[in-house]
């Protein structure tokens, strides 16, 4: 498909001018808009409980390897969890259910949702479990809680995400392991020495956790590095958007924007309180590195690419009814949520494309209604290939069985607080930061509607419909 896109768009309606055109309209780093007040509908149902983002927080996001680095998981989720707490003055015993993501699992601790609970003073009486879907992990743990509460078995639901870069699980060869339990169950001291007699030097090469698609056996940034080929997004485009996400959150963290990041005193090392990853750079800085998946005319390199990333988040999600009751002032309505998925090998990363019009159409809202985007930055060559496929006609047509193109959004309301090339992208952790991002961001600029998309290994995608709460 990437020649076929690649062939077909240069002779389709997104001409190579029209391209430059939406390129330099996509990157304008203009001041932000202060969304009008708005006299919208709301997206309440008849018959249909209101489940409300009462709040949410995060630790600092910091690159692997750094502060965090002699922690577990758990420790990063239960700081989370006790940060939600104390910024909310939430009761521990009034929380029915916990649900939390995770992507890479520490074997210790498999449900970390129900370890973190525990190590953050929940009830034992309060169930917690676990979900994965690869980087919109925390976003299935949100919308698990609004399940929930919809269908009237909870009332208040603490969901989150965490992911721990810095100690990953490195396992024994399979015939290694095999050998060991064959071993642990060796009854005699002659079967025991004739396994050990088994073992040969390559027994001991490790196996590292997959960075390649399953499926498809090709790494994401492979796969980014063939899409922006694909759409014709060049190498400058793609540093000078990685340069904007780096720009935009360092204002952001120095206009004290970021407030859902909580101070974390990392035992035995210092308190952090602010992400660590933020570093614009010039463009001639960025121009200077090597390709990073597809050597050496790839496009994809370290600088445009979001780094690996140690981190965890948490939100509070209640019925409006119980928020209320309990002297909450909610941020935010969760309303219409998507969830797709499309080919792996060819479209891994265009979820937002295809996820944007599906949810927009559920919740009868149109491109022009929503004041607030903040979209998952894996690659600053996906985030353009989306763009460009949803401004272009022939994709919607040929791809999506639409008689027209998607739309994309417009750059002044899209991301203006950074983004994960910036902030950082602890995989599971990043969807509730998006969500409370928007939240925030609505509070902030006035606006309605927010839209929250995200792409997901294995061809998956995400998006959903935030409303704000009147203020």
């Amino acid at each position: 498909m990437a020649s076929m896109l690649l062939t077909s768009l240069r002779s389709s309606p997104l001409t190579s001018v029209q391209a430059a055109q939406f390129a330099a309209r996509s990157l304008s780093t203009s001041v932000y808009l202060q969304a009008q007040a708005k006299s919208k509908k709301t997206l309440a149902k008849s018959g249909v409980k209101n489940v409300v983002l009462v709040d949410g927080v995060r630790t600092p996001f910091l690159l692997s390897g750094t502060t965090y680095a002699d922690l577990m998981p758990h420790d990063l989720a239960r700081a989370a969890l006790q940060g939600l707490l104390k910024r909310t003055g939430l009761p521990k015993d009034a929380v029915d259910y916990i649900v939390y993501g995770t992507v890479i699992q520490e074997v210790k601790t498999s449900n970390v949702a129900r370890e973190a609970a525990l190590g953050a003073g929940f009830s034992d009486k309060t169930p917690a479990h676990t979900v994965t879907m690869a980087c919109i992990s925390s976003n299935q743990a949100m919308t698990t809680a609004v399940g929930l509460i919809a269908a009237g078995q909870c009332d208040a639901v603490v969901a989150g995400g965490v992911e721990f870069m810095s100690d990953v699980p490195i396992r024994h060869s399979r015939k290694m392991r095999k050998t060991m339990l064959s071993l642990n169950k060796a009854k005699t001291l002659g079967a025991r020495l004739s396994l050990l007699g088994s073992i040969r030097l390559a027994h001991l090469s490790p196996e590292l956790p997959a960075v390649a698609e399953f499926s498809t056996a090709e790494t994401m940034g492979h796969s980014a590095d063939r899409l922006a080929a694909a759409f014709g997004v060049s190498r400058l485009e793609q540093d000078e958007f990685a340069l904007r996400s780096h720009k935009l959150a360092k204002k952001a963290q120095d206009s004290e924007l970021l407030s859902d990041v909580i101070s974390f005193k990392v035992p035995g090392r210092d308190i952090v309180s602010k992400d660590n990853g933020i570093r614009p750079a010039t463009m001639e800085q960025m121009a200077k590195l090597k390709p990073a998946f597809i050597k050496p005319h790839g496009t994809v390199t370290a600088a445009n690419s979001s780094f690996l990333t140690d981190g965890a988040s948490a939100v509070l999600i209640m019925s409006e009814e119980k928020a209320l009751a309990m002297g909450y002032k909610p941020k935010a309505y969760l309303r219409d949520f998507v969830y797709v998925s499309q080919d792996p090998k060819d479209q891994l990363l265009l979820g937002p494309t295809y996820a944007t019009p599906k949810v927009l159409e559920k919740s009868g809202l149109t491109l022009n209604d929503i004041d607030v985007f903040e979209f998952h930055e894996a690659f600053a060559g996906q985030i353009m290939a989306n763009l460009k496929a949803m401004e272009s006609d022939w994709f919607g047509q040929t791809y999506m069985g639409r008689k027209t193109k998607v739309g994309a959004p417009p750059m002044e309301k899209f991301n203006t607080w950074g983004g994960s090339l910036s902030l950082g992208h602890p995989f599971a952790a990043t969807g509730c930061r998006l969500v409370t991002t928007v939240a925030h961001r609505l509070q902030k600029e006035g606006g309605q509607y927010g839209l929250v998309a995200a792409c997901a290994a294995g061809g998956q995608g995400h998006a959903m419909v935030i409303e704000a709460y009147p203020q």
